[in-house]
């Protein structure tokens, strides 16, 4: 009964297309784990574990930094090598100076794994190394906030042991914010994301009062409150990516427990109150998938995007839609040859389709990337997504090489430069301009950004 009930509330969606843009071979990266970013290029770039032209015992290889085009031609940009840190697991933040910053869980100067910055042209610098005091394996990646500093998180380290959330300058000083206790989380496990509110959401994959996760929020300063302790019935191991709504609250998923034992989508309020939106079968072959490891993208029809790591009905695991509401749809069941075990989220990119990595399988058993479009129409993205009155902002997009205005929630530029690529525009945010939506008018139409951009 569970498995037909599964297989009812899983429909598939017509008008799909899922390609394999590239298999992994080894010498061009191997295992990746980590979502792609869009770069002011019009490319994506991320990140292998393993794999490249540096020898890291008992991997096979240090990992990689890559660039691959929205058509899938792939460049290894750099090979990372221990001393500068490897194994990142986690992908890459576009900062607003064009540069992009990572993390590796392991290596460094004190082998406790490093914070890097890389530029499209492959130069590498390392920022910090972590010393196990001020935490010790940056499992996931970073994010700029709108203060310019990036915010990040350990797995481990600090005085407990348990992990901690740090905070680090362009120029690469860190400060430890909080350092987890268990009682208030341990081990946190996804990037965090700024609220509204101007504070950070993040999960924790153990830790809180039934030692099964959490959900937390920590002030820039440093002030951390957890949310909600998951309890299992509501699912336990948090993880992943939350997803910002438009009306405020997040979005995220758990890796188990809830109704059907194989993990959750779960909605939260800025001020803790959780709803279980759906539970994932715990049978193998269940048509939706279960175990989900990498969070969700909130997309430009509304809808919440993610990936399950097992299940579909080729027990490779899946990709998903869901409702606001909840209702779930599987988009694509992995096969093994195109991919399998999917751990990283997807990123819509400017062009409408989703774009995202496997750990393994594909042609070589290396992993692959690969694009799905379910049809949705190319829109625009404000890097960063908020700014006072005359900061610089930069508008990435597809095709944008020929447009004629652009306008914040309707004040309109009084200059701006598309850069040669058509990838990006470059402006300040006009006198007069308010919260909203943010329109670039090019010959082929109108395009809108998925965020609204805030005036602060």
């Amino acid at each position: 009964m569970l498995v037909l009930l599964c297989a009812a509330t899983a429909i598939a969606l017509p008008a799909q297309t899922f390609t394999v843009l590239v298999s992994f071979d080894g010498t061009n990266g191997s295992v990746s784990y980590a979502p792609l970013v869009q770069g002011t290029d019009g490319n994506l770039y991320g990140t292998t574990s393993q794999g490249g032209s540096n020898s890291c015992l008992p991997f096979s290889g240090c990992g990689t930094i890559f660039r691959i085009t929205p058509a899938g031609v792939l460049t290894t940009i750099f090979s990372l090598a221990e001393l500068g840190g490897y194994n990142p697991y986690a992908g890459v933040d576009l900062a607003t100076n064009g540069a992009f910053y990572g993390t590796a869980w392991l290596g460094g100067a004190n082998g406790d794994g490093v914070v890097f910055k890389i530029k499209p042209t492959g130069s590498f610098t390392t920022m910090h190394s972590f010393d196990s005091n001020d935490g010790t394996g940056p499992y996931y990646g970073l994010v700029q906030a709108t203060d310019g500093s990036f915010y990040g998180t350990t797995y481990y380290g600090g005085a407990t042991g348990y992990g901690t959330v740090f905070k680090m300058t362009p120029a690469g000083t860190l400060t430890t914010l909080h350092i987890f206790t268990s009682s208030d989380g341990a081990h946190p496990d996804s990037v965090l994301s700024q609220g509204a509110d101007g504070d950070f959401y993040g999960i924790t994959w153990n830790g809180g009062n039934f030692s099964l996760g959490t959900v937390f929020k920590i002030t820039p300063g440093g002030i951390l409150t957890p949310l909600h302790s998951f309890d299992s019935t509501d699912g336990f191991n948090p993880i992943g990516h939350l997803a910002l709504s438009t009306d405020g609250s997040f979005y995220g998923t758990t890796n188990g427990g809830g109704s059907n034992g194989a993990g959750t989508v779960f909605r939260i309020t800025p001020s803790g109150t959780l709803k279980t939106l759906y539970g994932f079968c715990a049978q193998e072959n269940c048509a939706d998938g279960s175990s989900p490891t990498g969070g969700l993208i909130h997309a430009t029809d509304g809808n919440f995007y993610g990936t399950t790591q097992a299940g579909g009905s080729n027990g490779q695991g899946t990709i998903f839609q869901i409702t606001p509401m909840g209702k779930l749809t599987m988009l694509h069941s992995f096969t093994g040859k195109d991919g399998s075990a999917p751990y990283a989220g997807l990123v819509q990119m400017t062009n409408g389709d989703f774009y995202g990595t496997a750990p393994v399988g594909g042609a070589n058993g290396d992993g692959t990337v690969f694009r799905l479009s379910v049809g949705l129409g190319p829109f625009v993205k404000a890097l960063p997504t908020s700014g006072k009155i005359g900061s610089a902002v930069k508008i990435l997009g597809t095709n944008l090489t020929g447009a004629t205005s652009v306008t914040f929630n309707g004040t309109p530029v009084s200059s701006f430069t598309v850069n040669a690529t058509g990838s990006a525009i470059s402006t300040t945010v006009p006198t007069g301009a308010t919260t909203g939506t943010v329109h670039v008018v090019t010959p082929s139409g109108t395009l809108s950004s998925n965020v609204v951009f805030r005036v602060r």
